[in-house]
């Protein structure tokens, strides 16, 4: 038996093989740059109105007030997108529209509403200091300096950033292409009837969400038999075109184990790890491709998936958080662990609240019991209970590790 952390470790190794590309930017959400972006231009690029209003010279208007505005001519207008500005002249006012630039010899922007809004003579009724209402050249971000630096997470902020700084691409690191394959020759496809002895597919179903949920690119065998011959034709044919594979079922010790009876000797190594639910693993490399071998149990996949997959694939990509995020909380159940496993029990986390004894541990408790097939039980859960390889009973109030899902 190997431990959580070895296995995690070797699942890491394999899969940190990051690939690098240039992407548009509508294609970059969520991704991970690869590289330090400078700023190709100032931002803003010119010094322009942050109101729309009127341009002036601030020595102009120093005596304007409510009871005596004073009146400027109005002498051009600028609205956004105007190139050819023409130069303020002592003595005028040019009506301004927001994000306009500023003319040459104007040093203040008047809001409108501190005006009648002339068109032709303008009467201003509050001075400006120097600067006002005006955004300055580099006042956001100055040309060359690193706009988005490498690591970043690209969320909308930083797309519209580099779209800003005139990037229409970015480098990022790129998803791996992954074939997702469900084992068993009991398993059937919805909607077909039932027969005594066989169940509904559904391994495939919650793999294929979870990668996707991570940019994945994702195909899929399903219900493939427990037979080898079978398992290989259907799944060697599609290695050239994908950077990983990720199976469900056919690990474990039994007779029909199909995925290690087809892999081992043949790069893939099969092991027990101490945890609950997920014991058996396998993990290596198949002509050259990457796989992650996964037990059957459908609850066991989904916690073997956040326990080694979900940040094996986020270290590959960059993130700089591939864990979820680990908070204490207190039991509000008795529970039990089998000795020498690290046990991952499906649980409900409440935050605490203002003013409880302990504002720093929220509470959890179970749902479900620990078996490996209680699917339903999972969606009740916001979280992973994680109880230590050498705990066995954990008594209600105990203060226990939980991941939080989601």
């Amino acid at each position: 038996m190997i431990s959580v952390e070895h296995h995690r470790a070797k699942v890491t190794a394999l899969l940190d093989r990051p690939v690098t590309q240039d992407r548009p930017l509508a294609d970059c959400a969520g991704l991970v740059l690869a590289a330090d972006v400078p700023a190709g231009v100032a931002l803003p690029p010119f010094d322009n109105s942050a109101m729309d209003g009127y341009a002036v010279r601030s020595v102009d208007v120093v005596e304007a007030g409510e009871r005596h505005p004073v009146q400027l001519p109005v002498a051009a207008d600028i609205p956004a997108g105007r190139t050819d500005v023409p130069a303020l002249l002592p003595g005028t006012a040019h009506r301004i529209m927001t994000g306009a630039p500023l003319p040459s010899g104007a040093d203040a922007v008047v809001p409108v509403e501190r005006t009648d809004g002339g068109t032709e003579k303008v009467r201003i009724s509050a001075p400006a200091d120097p600067g006002a209402h005006v955004r300055r050249t580099g006042e956001d971000i100055g040309p060359g300096a690193v706009a988005l630096a490498a690591g970043t997470v690209l969320g909308p902020a930083q797309l519209g950033l580099a779209a800003a700084i005139g990037r229409d691409r970015l480098p990022v690191r790129v998803p791996p292409r992954v074939l997702v394959v469900s084992t068993g020759t009991e398993l059937v496809l919805p909607p077909e009837p039932l027969r005594h002895g066989q169940i509904y597919e559904s391994n495939s179903v919650m793999l294929v969400a979870a990668l996707r949920g991570l940019g994945c690119r994702v195909d899929v065998v399903r219900c493939v038999a427990d037979d080898v011959p079978a398992f290989r034709a259907a799944v060697e044919p599609r290695l050239a075109g994908v950077d990983l594979v990720v199976t469900s079922g056919g690990v474990s010790a039994g007779a029909y184990e199909v995925v290690k009876d087809a892999l081992t000797g043949a790069g893939v190594e099969f092991a027990k790890v101490g945890m609950q639910p997920g014991g058996p693993q396998g993990r290596g490399r198949w002509h050259g491709v990457p796989v992650v071998a996964l037990p059957g149990n459908p609850v066991a996949v989904l916690v073997s998936f956040e326990v080694f997959l979900r940040p094996a694939l986020r270290t590959a990509l960059g993130h700089p958080d591939p864990d979820r995020a680990r908070v204490p909380a207190r039991l509000t159940e008795d529970l039990t662990s089998p000795a020498g496993k690290r046990q991952f029990r499906r649980g409900h986390y409440t935050p605490p609240r203002p003013g409880d004894a302990d504002a720093r541990v929220g509470l959890v408790g179970p749902r479900g019991g620990p078996g490996s097939h209680l699917l339903a039980a999972f969606t009740q859960a916001n979280c992973l209970i994680v109880l230590p390889e050498d705990t066995t009973e954990a008594p209600a109030g105990t203060v226990v590790d939980v991941l939080l899902l989601g």
